[in-house]
């Protein structure tokens, strides 16, 4: 474990990165950026090795471990940093930890009972429930759409999701810079209607999965893309 200001950090084969030490602030007021100068420029080397070294691990992959608070909020205050068109800022959070995860095994039972008919599997039924508590912490990720006086879409829907695809990106980018594992999962339980509902999600509303998160119980992963200029065209003339 490392420590920065009040906050312990797991290390996992790597140092976390001069983003994320700069970002643990211990007064916890929001962090406000005016313009690029010396000590907001984050080096190049360093955001490329935050970048490379995010991986996406699941369930099984996490250890039961608490994640402080204090690193959840990093996470969220680098996904709040994510651009926007016309500044709708769409992205909307709703975190489960701890005892709060009972809430969401209630969610994922409603699930459940939504898409069987009775007699249900007692042991099926468990499963769901169980799987709230399978990771420390779960982000439930959910889209709003920015309106005007009038009620109408400031921006096309697609432009709101990837928006807040933008987002979750730099909430994990963040979290792997800490030592964290995580994922987004974006389908079945995860976005089923009724777990939106239980979130109290509805249109123009939309639920996009959850991020789970938690501890490493392995070593971290490595990785590889295949080269990026076999998927670029250049256009000079």
């Amino acid at each position: 474990m490392a420590k920065f200001g009040n906050v312990q950090v797991k290390k996992c084969g790597f140092s976390p990165s001069p983003l994320c030490l700069n970002a643990l602030i211990d007064d916890k007021k929001p962090i406000r950026i005016s313009g690029m100068n010396s000590t907001t420029t984050v080096g190049a080397e360093s955001l490329m090795a935050a970048i490379a070294q995010r991986r996406s691990m699941g369930l099984s992959r996490m250890s039961d471990a608490p994640v402080p608070q204090e690193l959840i909020e990093t996470m969220l205050e680098a996904a709040n940093w994510a651009p926007s068109h016309k500044d709708t800022e769409p992205w909307r959070f709703t975190i489960f930890s701890g005892e709060g995860r009972g809430h969401l095994a209630d969610f994922f039972e409603a699930a459940y009972r939504s898409d069987h008919a009775e007699p249900m599997d007692p042991v099926a039924l468990q499963g769901y429930r169980d799987r709230a508590f399978a990771a420390p912490v779960w982000i439930a990720i959910a889209m709003e759409p920015g309106r005007d006086s009038a009620g109408n879409p400031l921006v096309p829907e697609i432009e709101e999701v990837m928006a807040v695809s933008g987002a979750v990106l730099n909430l994990h980018l963040m979290a792997s810079s800490l030592g964290l594992a995580g994922m987004w999962h974006s389908k079945g339980v995860s976005v089923h209607p009724a777990v939106a509902a239980g979130l109290g999600l509805r249109e123009p509303r939309y639920l996009l999965g959850f991020f789970m998160l938690g501890w490493p119980n392995c070593e971290w992963m490595s990785g590889e893309r295949r080269p990026i200029m076999d998927k670029v065209r250049w256009v000079t003339e």
